[in-house]
């Protein structure tokens, strides 16, 4: 969506592929009789994208695919969370940190033939603030002017300095694309990453193969089949018959059970930036009303939530910062679950709520326990599940239709969001904003202590409620190696995948 995850954060055959099913088969008589090495491999997932444009479409689908295998940016995030080079070799700052001068790579193409040069960061930068679709394009409001000194080297001038403009240059709108290659983003993708689009199957699957012309260093798997599912179980039984190769994110965490063989499977369980959030509409009756939504924070028990929805997987938060971040600080305790204390709140009025949330398996789950809690303060939360990404996208994220949601903000450091009040929560509140500018300019440690007390307003504000933080939960094939313990960044990162 922002965020859809988000972000928000955001489908039968297996496609073939090179001379290999979808699963990861291989065929014993092109070796002789003898087992060869898959040349393809299948991961699940459970969003599929609407379109392949993630300049004009809100959610974590596109970018989850696109970002890194397909469209590369100047840096890249590490699983640390720290920046790295990728199309920018290296770089200086200004001492007044207004000027960010980058060396490009040299050889570099895009999958249509073009040159990379630094016309292109120009042109993709530039693009951000005329052609780009999405709210979060205000993350680069900073940038002045953005100029070629030649075609390795493009000088970008901000008009403050900002903590967060090399953070958001690797995200998606951070991404560079080719002055002659964006006609039709929506279905026609051009980067110059290690793998292109080889084919989409609309409610299907979309196919990645590698791009024979990367400039870096080739992947080891020429070929990902992202094949999506709308239901947990169709995903794990195609893992456990060897349908897909791989569970991006497991939407039965109850479920880790049957993948336990070790010598079949390997569970990865890390950490995301998402936050499972309890949106409340800000913007009209009754949760314009700080009471009702301080209510709602103290109905809700989350450890028991987290528990019944999720199978006790994730981490309590309690406010929009996910452990993973400098800032983060333990905001569960500024309203424990007391139930008297939410009537109290309530002065005795009650209401009755619609409750409008996308038809992804924690969100189900979540509503229902979030239904079972508010019905006990009197809050009646009537609940409608919309289809993913589109009518909820529609109706919840962009008319504002809504009273509660549930939905797993994905995309890293997305404070910014609720600073917007234009944005679907509604909130509105200046000295939130002031804080985050003020956290931008300063220096490190005033960047973490602006936001420590921004998170805190906040959650003192009841904006919304945190659910919990999102967990990577990952099932494989025993043998493959370079998954992403941690979901750091908007993409699902296949460049490192390999299969022993």
């Amino acid at each position: 969506m922002r965020r859809v995850g988000t972000w928000i954060a955001v489908g039968g055959l297996l496609l073939s592929m090179s001379a290999c099913g979808g699963g990861g088969g291989s065929d014993p008589e092109s070796t002789g009789g003898q087992p060869a090495k898959a040349e393809a491999l299948s991961v699940g997932f459970v969003a599929e994208p609407a379109n392949l444009d993630f300049t004009a479409t809100e959610g974590a689908a596109i970018p989850q695919a696109l970002l890194v295998n397909v469209y590369e940016g100047l840096v890249k995030l590490d699983q640390d969370g720290k920046i790295q080079p990728l199309l920018a070799e290296k770089w200086e700052v200004s001492e007044d940190r207004k000027t960010y001068t980058f060396t490009l790579r040299q050889g570099v193409t895009f999958t249509n033939g073009a040159p990379f040069t630094a016309d292109d960061v120009v042109f993709s930068l530039d693009r951000v603030k005329s052609d780009w679709k999405l709210k979060i394009k205000s993350q680069l409001d900073m940038v002045k002017d953005v100029e070629k000194k030649d075609d390795t080297t493009a000088v970008v001038t901000l008009d403050r300095p900002s903590n967060g403009f090399l953070y958001t240059m690797a995200t998606r709108l951070g991404a560079m694309f080719s002055r002659t290659g964006v006609a039709d983003l929506a279905n026609q993708p051009v980067g110059t990453g290690p793998y292109k689009l080889g084919e989409w199957r609309r409610g299907d699957s979309i196919r990645l193969d590698a791009n024979p012309s990367y400039w870096g260093t080739k992947p080891a798997i020429p070929g990902v089949t992202l094949k999506y599912f709308k239901d947990a179980t169709a995903m794990n039984n195609a893992q456990l018959t060897g349908g897909i190769d791989v569970i991006s994110s497991v939407q039965a965490p109850e479920s880790l059970q049957q993948f336990a063989d070790p010598n079949r499977f390997e569970t990865i369980e890390g950490s995301t930036n998402g936050e499972v959030v309890l949106s409340m509409n800000n913007a009209r009756p009754p949760f314009n009303d700080k009471k009702v939504r301080q209510a709602v924070r103290h109905a809700i028990d989350h450890k028991a939530l987290l528990d019944t929805a999720w199978a006790g997987r994730g981490q309590l938060i309690g406010s929009m910062v996910p452990p993973t971040d400098p800032w983060y600080e333990d905001r569960t305790g500024d309203y424990p679950y007391d139930v008297a204390k939410a009537k109290e709140l309530l002065g005795g009025k009650t209401y009755t709520v619609k409750m409008r949330i996308p038809n992804l398996p924690y969100a189900v789950a979540g509503a229902q326990v979030v239904k079972s809690q508010l019905a006990q303060v009197g809050i009646t939360a009537d609940i409608e599940p919309l289809e993913f990404p589109a009518r909820w996208l529609d109706l919840v994220f962009t008319k504002g239709d809504y009273d509660l949601s549930i939905i797993n903000h994905v995309e890293p450091r997305d404070m910014s969001i609720f600073a917007n009040k234009t944005y679907y929560f509604g909130y509105d509140n200046p000295e939130y904003g002031k804080l985050l500018a003020s956290a931008d300019q300063g220096s490190e440690q005033e960047q973490t202590d602006d936001l420590k007390q921004a998170a805190k307003l906040l959650s003192e504000d009841a904006a919304a409620d945190w659910l919990f933080g999102f967990p990577n939960l990952i099932v494989a094939k025993k043998g493959i190696t370079g998954l992403p313990k941690n979901a750091i960044s908007e993409s699902f990162d296949f460049t490192g995948l390999a299969q022993q």
